[in-house]
């Protein structure tokens, strides 16, 4: 007699997407706002925590030693965004859904799904520890040939802060790092939207294992590329300005995404 075979967890179900458009993005943005303004006193709270982690990784990276990957260590965190934002996740699958959805919730999709998001935070970890190895190689394919530099080396000096931005900032060097820098920044942060903008809310709303959520997250990226991209340029920019000053506005600016991508979520595959 034939026997059923259990199927593996997220086959039941396969994941169809959808094509969006640059008006979707705007509604997810909106949505996001109105998100946090429901849930802002208690957000503005969870949101200083990555504040606080971009701070401390600032002062860790402005220590003389490690002035070369201050921006790649304070840039790099963005690609750590869409784990950090589970919780923001959770509140907006508990709010779409007419559940309460306060502070004490926020880590309900840890408790949840915590081994399949922490294997996705992982890959997420060895994206940002290989933008770091290629940050310092660009820095040393630069600056690490020029004669002041070995100078200071033959010398046991470290370069500080001050040296450092006047070469970054006045000589071929330095805009030559800057350049390929952000050529390469801006790779590493494609394949991070890529693989996260579907993967992490559905881990939070679909009992999937990480390999099928990821494999829906490539084929929405793949459907919606261009329009993604932008998303991506969105968030890079909204980004940058809650960064200034001393990432203070971080503490609203990642709460709205964090909101805003679930609704993305939302559009970019059918549940």
């Amino acid at each position: 007699m034939a026997t059923t075979q259990p199927m593996p967890i997220g086959a039941e179900t396969p994941v169809a997407v959808r094509h969006i458009q640059l008006s979707d993005l705007r509604a997810a943005l909106a949505e996001g706002w109105e998100d946090f303004k429901e849930k802002r006193g208690d957000i503005l709270v969870v949101g200083f925590i990555y504040p606080l982690i971009g701070l401390t990784v600032a002062a860790l990276a402005l220590n003389n030693e490690l002035v070369p990957l201050a921006f790649p260590l304070c840039a790099g965190l963005s690609l750590l965004g869409p784990a950090v934002a589970v919780g923001f996740y959770e509140l907006a699958r508990r709010r779409e859904r007419g559940e309460e959805s306060t502070w004490g919730h926020f880590f309900d999709a840890f408790h949840r799904r915590g081994g399949s998001i922490a294997i996705a935070t992982l890959f997420l970890g060895v994206i940002f520890l290989l933008w770091l190895g290629v940050a310092w190689l660009l820095y040393t394919a630069t600056f690490g040939t020029g004669t002041y530099y070995m100078w200071q080396v033959n010398h046991g000096e470290i370069i500080t802060l001050q040296d450092f931005l006047s070469r970054l900032f006045t000589t071929s060097d330095g805009w030559t790092l800057i350049l390929l820098g952000n050529l390469a920044g801006a790779c590493f942060a494609v394949i991070v939207l890529a693989i996260s903008v579907v993967t992490f809310p559905m881990l939070v709303d679909r009992r999937v294992d990480v390999v099928t959520a990821m494999g829906a997250s490539l084929r929405a990226f793949a459907a919606n590329w261009t329009v993604l991209l932008g998303w991506g340029l969105i968030v890079a920019a909204l980004l940058v300005i809650g960064s200034i000053p001393a990432f203070i506005g971080l503490a609203v600016v990642l709460p709205v995404l964090g909101y805003a991508t679930w609704h993305l979520y939302t559009r970019l595959v059918a549940r």
